[in-house]
């Protein structure tokens, strides 16, 4: 297998270019966890609103207890969930996360969303989700609240002076938002997380974070994939990418699988991946993305399929929050 590059964030901190999401682990996750770190796997990818942080820090203890890694090996990337935007909410809740995971830092912490919702108190309500719920635990809907993205910014920067996390991001920001965050960001802008795939390119937002020295993370690298699991009608209508006659032609060509050749597309192009499987077999594939090179008029035919179809659409699942309007 070829050795994992990794990419060096504008904190000056590397970053693994492949991990493991997190997102949907949640059967097993802490002997999923130790056994992607059993397979090479060095960054993991959670959140809050994953609601596995502690059961996925339970792999990564048996990990380290059986000394198969040290702390300082593993990448460790979490967020900010939505309900916790407020400035004097985030330090709690990030500490709060941090002991899940049984950590004194993150490698990376990311803003989820760029949407401020009202505080749900997650004592009662875990994980709090996008709705508000009172005391009376009646949902009452996505209550949003004036908490303004450089107010939230300025928070994850306290973190940084306070080394609970040593870089920081966003993730599901546009271009005009993160162009604002630069313009008052004392500490730089590290990564950008982004739903990235062949139906979904986005190729001036990728430019955008490139140009600003901005690492740039695709999750959903399969597209449809992990949605149809959900049972989301959009995604259930396309022709899955594993089955694309292209890709399937590029994976017989190089002798790999249609992941694989998915997961180089991006990588060669410079972006980070995290994808996630159960399957020991897979998860040793995914990793093994970087032993071929794709020719420029593969990948560019890749990019080509680009349809502007986003399948982590918040209209789509609660019928407002228009953020990718």
């Amino acid at each position: 297998m070829a050795a994992i590059p990794s990419i060096t964030l504008k904190s000056g901190f590397k970053m693994p270019q492949v991990g493991f999401g997190l997102w949907k682990v949640t059967e097993n996750c802490p002997d999923t966890v130790y056994n992607a770190i059993k397979a090479g796997y060095r960054l993991f990818d959670g959140a809050f609103d994953y609601g596995n942080e502690e059961a996925a820090g339970k792999g990564v203890k048996r990990a380290i207890d059986e000394g198969l890694v040290k702390r300082e090996d593993l990448f460790i990337t979490s967020k900010l969930w939505n309900s916790f935007h407020e400035k004097d909410k985030i330090e709690p809740i990030v500490r709060q996360q941090l002991k899940w995971w049984g950590l004194d830092y993150f490698d990376l912490f990311l803003i989820h969303f760029p949407v401020a919702l009202k505080y749900v108190d997650y004592n009662k309500h875990y994980p709090t989700g996008w709705t508000y719920k009172g005391e009376d635990g009646v949902d009452q809907g996505v209550v949003p609240i004036n908490v303004p993205i450089q107010e939230t910014w300025q928070g994850l920067e306290s973190l940084v002076e306070k080394k609970l996390v040593r870089s920081i991001g966003v993730s599901n920001f546009q271009g005009a938002l993160l162009m604002d965050v630069l313009r008052y960001a004392k500490v730089p802008v590290s990564a950008l997380q982004i739903e990235h795939h062949p139906y979904l390119v986005q190729p001036n937002l990728v430019s955008l974070a490139k140009q600003e020295g901005i690492a740039v993370t695709a999750y959903s690298s399969f597209g449809p994939q992990s949605f149809v699991e959900l049972d989301w009608e959009k995604a259930k209508s396309l022709k899955p990418l594993f089955e694309h006659s292209l890709i399937v032609e590029l994976a017989k060509k190089y002798g790999k699988t249609p992941a694989q050749v998915l997961l180089r597309w991006a990588t060669q192009r410079g972006l980070a991946v995290i994808p996630k499987s159960n399957s020991p077999s897979r998860l040793a594939q995914n990793l093994d993305c970087f032993s071929f090179n794709l020719e420029k008029s593969e990948i560019k035919a890749i990019s080509a399929l680009d349809a502007g179809i986003r399948f982590n659409e918040p209209v789509d699942y609660l019928g407002t929050l228009h953020i990718f309007a």
